[in-house]
């Protein structure tokens, strides 16, 4: 029997993550070969479905609906245009041990028939609900599809028990309410499955976190007085897409005045001789994240710039040496300066500037590392986490600042820093 070919046959083997910390994590080239055992996706998926079924059963609900793309994906190992990511078009239940459904935009269902033998061909349907409200509910598809959905749970012997939706539009909540379904909260119940990652999902974060390292040493190279924040852009979504990458998410080119306070874009402002600038590189590879920021100056630097890097530096120092399996999110949090040691009011203004999160198929998975958050509601690091721990140092000078992340893999013992691009001292391109 071909286990990858039976997604509702799983076996406690299946739940294992088969880490191996010995030695370096690998960053494996991007294509499969017969001499190197790289990415094993049939295991990926297993695992990944075996660790939401666990999920399920840990919890009150006896469904899981979703209509979160990256739900849909780790469930169900199906993915189709990047252009997806926000029409609510595509959905995914998975009921008990049953083999997940998939209803997918039109083509996208007979693609998966033919070409994802991992899932139950009839279990791959064609279907669209509201598109943001494009399709009025007046229409009837979410009717349609909640009743087909109920029908599907009652077949499964789960009609007594809650659905846990991820999120949905409000037309199809009241369509869901209106067939008998009970919803409850099912992004917990995903994040709890998605908190610990197997070896093939580090494989493939360490991939992708590869491809940023070529990116920032092309940004050092081309930083100069006469190029725009949006041409380091171009630029690096260009290589990035060359290199493989799936989605570029986002790209923050942060200069000059515009560094403090943090404006989170960017636009087409020159560099000029002297500017601190940051950038924060967000893409994907086969799905996984980054998230990866480096700072710059341009030609020279001030005592006031250099100072704020230093600052910078010794905070997400302090905080990867915590990063081990048991201690809790607080511990990391307190070794970050408070809000207004920096220049902020309180915690929420400053949020996301001293910051942990955690990486995966989306950019913000658990556990979320903040004074905000963590110094009451904290959570345990387990080993097989992959996150991203990041800083912000406003320096003296009142515009400029420093802004450095690390991505990092919880190992048995501590953690190992996978954004490789140095970053120890302040890094001068083009120095004058």
């Amino acid at each position: 029997m071909n286990r990858a070919l039976t997604p509702n046959v799983l076996t406690p083997q299946d739940l294992q993550p088969n880490w191996n910390w010995e030695g370096r994590l690998p960053a494996w080239g991007h294509t499969s070969v017969d001499f190197e055992r790289r990415v094993d996706h049939d295991r990926l998926r297993r695992y990944r479905l075996s660790r939401t079924r666990q999920a399920l059963k840990n919890s009150d609900a006896g469904s899981l609906l979703l209509f979160d793309v990256n739900n849909i994906r780790y469930v169900s190992a199906t993915k189709i245009g990047e252009w997806e990511r926000d029409k609510m078009c595509r959905f995914c239940l998975l009921t008990g041990d049953d083999a997940p459904y998939v209803w997918d935009f039109g083509s996208a269902a007979v693609h998966h028939r033919k070409f994802s033998d991992w899932l139950v061909p009839d279990h791959c349907r064609a279907g669209v609900v509201g598109m943001r409200g494009t399709i009025p509910p007046s229409f009837g598809l979410m009717k349609k599809y909640a009743e087909e959905i109920a029908g599907l749970i009652r077949d499964a012997g789960m009609a007594d028990m809650p659905v846990g939706v991820d999120y949905a539009e409000t037309a199809m909540f009241e369509a869901l309410k209106a067939a008998g379904i009970n919803v409850v909260d099912g992004q917990q119940i995903m994040l709890s499955a998605r908190e610990i990652k197997n070896w093939d999902e580090i494989q493939l974060l360490t991939q992708a976190a590869s491809m940023v390292d070529g990116v920032y040493h092309m940004i050092y190279e081309e930083l100069k007085p006469g190029v725009r924040e949006n041409e380091i852009v171009a630029l690096s979504n260009k290589m990035l897409y060359e290199m493989g990458s799936d989605d570029v998410e986002a790209i923050n080119a942060i200069s000059g005045e515009r560094c403090n306070p943090h404006p989170h874009n960017f636009t087409d402002r020159l560099f000029r001789p002297g500017d601190q600038a940051f950038f924060d590189i967000l893409q994907s590879y086969q799905g996984y994240r980054t998230c990866y920021y480096r700072t710059f100056n341009i030609g020279r630097s001030t005592p006031a710039q250099v100072d704020a890097y230093v600052k910078a530096r010794e905070w997400i120092d302090a905080s990867i040496a915590l990063i081990k399996p048991g201690v809790t999110t607080d511990v990391v949090a307190k070794a970050w300066p408070k809000a207004e040691e920096f220049g902020f009011p309180d915690e929420l203004s400053a949020f996301g500037l001293q910051f942990g999160h955690g990486l995966g198929l989306a950019l913000h998975e658990r556990p979320i590392i903040s004074r905000a958050v963590s110094l009451d509601n904290p959570m345990e690091i387990q080993t097989g986490m992959v996150f991203a721990l990041e800083t912000y140092c406003p320096a003296a000078d009142g515009f400029s600042a420093a802004r450095i992340e690390e991505e990092v893999v919880v190992t048995d013992k501590g953690c190992e820093v996978i954004s490789l691009f140095p970053a120890e001292e302040l890094p001068i391109a083009n120095r004058y």
